[in-house]
């Protein structure tokens, strides 16, 4: 059974010993239809339910986990575990009272780090599932098999997010990319570093090249805006005396 370090545990039993043991395959995100800190979810899934997910996660990138990794959660339908014994590991996350609303920048932090563990630790792979069965990354309502009841969960914002920014954010952070935290760069130093790094190679047709080898980005947008000036003024002068000779026709 396993614990992810980045949350807080809260043990739900008798599920976490009760419930069989499943190889982790798969990682899909929820929206919980709920403002719901992870206390809270712990509560419902305690209280209210015979249903519950591996992690809940709050507004504030806070972090609950309610069963180990290797125990099956009942929240995704036939992901929780096949007749081979894999499964899927289910992160609840709060949201609006519709799941309209986007994941917080705290909460895709938590998800990209959740999400990279979970490949470091069970060797889930760097690829969004492919079928229901395929092991990867995903989201509730991604596929029908894990959706049964055809939920639009987690909402059409954060499946966006999820294409856009989560599942790139943990590729590019499981093959080493540094988190913004570990940059520790203000907006002006990450654009310094962007666009005023002096090292792409100077244009062929350059003539400092052989003294000015190398440009930052800025100077390459600032020569194709000027040659780009020059030739509407050419464009604007020809255009003119166009006009000239067709009035003199």
């Amino acid at each position: 059974m396993a614990w992810y370090p980045g949350a807080v545990k809260m043990e739900l039993q008798p599920e976490s010993d009760s419930q069989p043991a499943i190889k982790p395959t798969q990682f899909i995100l929820h929206s919980i239809v709920g403002p719901w800190s992870p206390q809270r979810t712990y509560e419902y899934w305690r209280d209210s339910t015979n249903l519950e997910s591996h992690f809940g996660l709050g507004y504030d990138g806070h972090l609950g986990q309610y069963i180990g990794t290797q125990t099956r959660a009942d929240a995704t339908g036939a992901a929780n575990r096949r007749a081979d014994g894999t499964g899927a590991v289910s992160l609840e996350s709060a949201s609006n009272l519709q799941a309209s609303d986007p994941w917080t920048d705290e909460q895709v932090e938590t998800i990209i780090r959740l999400g990279v563990w979970l490949h470091e630790t069970h060797d889930i792979p760097l690829r969004i599932c492919r079928t229901a069965s395929d092991p990867g990354y995903g989201y509730h309502r991604l596929h029908d098999a894990w959706n049964p009841d055809d939920h639009s969960c987690p909402g059409p914002a954060r499946v966006r997010q999820f294409h856009n920014v989560i599942f790139p954010g943990i590729v590019a952070r499981a093959n080493g990319a540094p988190s913004s935290e570990e940059l520790d760069m203000d907006d002006q130093q990450v654009f310094n570093a962007v666009w005023m790094k002096d090292a792409a190679p100077a244009p062929s047709r350059s003539g400092t090249k052989k003294t000015n080898p190398t440009w930052s980005p800025v100077s390459f947008l600032r020569e194709i805006y000027d040659l780009v000036a020059t030739v509407n003024d050419n464009v604007k002068a020809l255009a003119k005396r166009v006009d000239a000779i067709e009035k003199k026709g």
